[in-house]
């Protein structure tokens, strides 16, 4: 940072200028100068009154000690804060704060620890955000494969080459998820590669529907004989205009993003419903806008702002329509999270009917003239 920089934020957060009244070595100055004003004044009046001198010894002796002792104790009191809340973030917990009641050295010491624990407490988050945003997309490979494997072995399906390129289809994404699972440390520190490419939009979402049919087809199979449910009687939709369109994004992320948005409104359609997934050309070269609509109960506007947050599961009275299964209130964190990365916007949308979703995506960056 430039000390042009410096200057500016000195002079717009510390009122004083980078100057402190009431510093540390202002106080330990003027601990020196009251002892010596102090002896002085003693000695002083010994030599008016003819007192001993080591009456005036003691009394400038007690004098002293009784002064050095409150400074000493208005500056050890915070260090005993600080040392208190700095072993609690050793431990773990980042909920401690030092008070920030002082405006010297040790106020800006205790404003340090205050922003490393938010930091550390952020991190912290976003660590156990990743662990279980990943631990949640492998559900979805993990049943699908299971159910296929299932099928083959009971004899319910014959290992075609469609049915093995499925199976095949799920463990490569297994494959994948389980790489983003172990680079914990670079999405630790806000490095997330994105591997951004040029793809046709029809044929990847076409894929992308195509998968989530297969994968309900093979979690209802599971089910069948868990005695739970799941749906596979709502209706998938895809609308690209125009058909050529193509967009700039990470493919493996905007399937996170578009695999759980279906998911959500799967679970939310009515018996019979119909989902659609719809994609128009962005504002700038090679962005894209997306829409996933459903024709459930949709969200009310007070939710809006919670709709994106981790476990919110909605706050109506029939969430789900029958045989879903309820999730887990990660799909939309999770579609957050990935449109995030890539300097995206999600949000709800205005609908007379259902729950509309945009995501918009930037597209090629724009170039620097």
């Amino acid at each position: 940072m430039s000390p042009g920089r410096d200057a500016a934020r000195g002079s717009a957060g510390d009122p004083w200028g980078g100057v402190r009244p009431f510093s540390v070595k202002t106080k330990l100055g003027a601990l020196v100068v009251i002892a010596v004003l102090i002896t002085t004044g003693l000695m002083m009046i010994a030599m008016r009154t003819e007192t001993e001198l080591r009456f005036i010894t003691v009394f400038s002796m007690i004098a002293t000690l009784l002064i050095t002792q409150f400074v000493a104790h208005s500056l050890t009191s915070p260090l005993d804060e600080m040392n208190a809340v700095a072993r609690s973030i050793s431990n773990g917990d980042y909920t401690r704060r030092v008070r920030e009641n002082r405006r010297d050295e040790l106020g800006d010491l205790a404003q340090t620890i205050n922003r490393m624990a938010d930091e550390l407490a952020a991190q912290d988050l976003q660590r156990k955000e990743l662990v279980a945003n990943v631990s949640h997309e492998l559900r979805t490979p993990i049943a699908g494969l299971r159910a296929v494997l299932e099928n083959i072995v009971d004899g319910l399906t014959q290992a075609d080459p469609e049915t093995m390129r499925t199976a095949l289809k799920q463990t490569e994404r297994l494959g994948r998820l389980v790489e983003t699972l172990l680079d914990l440390s670079r999405l630790d520190n806000g490095v997330v590669p994105l591997k951004q490419r040029r793809f046709e939009v029809w044929p990847y979402l076409s894929g992308v529907l195509k998968e989530a049919n297969m994968v309900a087809s093979a979690r209802a199979s599971m089910a069948s004989g868990s005695g739970s449910h799941t749906r596979t009687d709502v209706h998938l939709h895809l609308d690209v205009s125009p058909p050529e369109l193509s967009a700039h994004a990470d493919p493996e992320r905007i399937h996170q993003v578009v695999a759980n948005l279906i998911d959500n409104a799967v679970k939310h359609s009515p018996p019979h419903g119909r989902v659609t997934v719809r994609a128009r050309r962005g504002p700038r070269p090679e962005s894209l806008e997306l829409e996933v609509l459903d024709e459930g109960p949709g969200i009310p506007r007070s939710e809006w702002h919670r709709v994106f947050e981790r476990f919110n599961r909605g706050n109506v009275s029939r969430p789900h329509g029958p045989g879903s299964d309820g999730g887990t209130g990660l799909g939309l964190a999770i579609a957050r999270w990935a449109v995030d990365l890539h300097g995206g916007r999600i949000r709800v949308a205005e609908s007379e009917r259902g729950c509309r979703i945009l995501v918009t995506l930037p597209g090629l960056p724009a170039v620097q003239s």
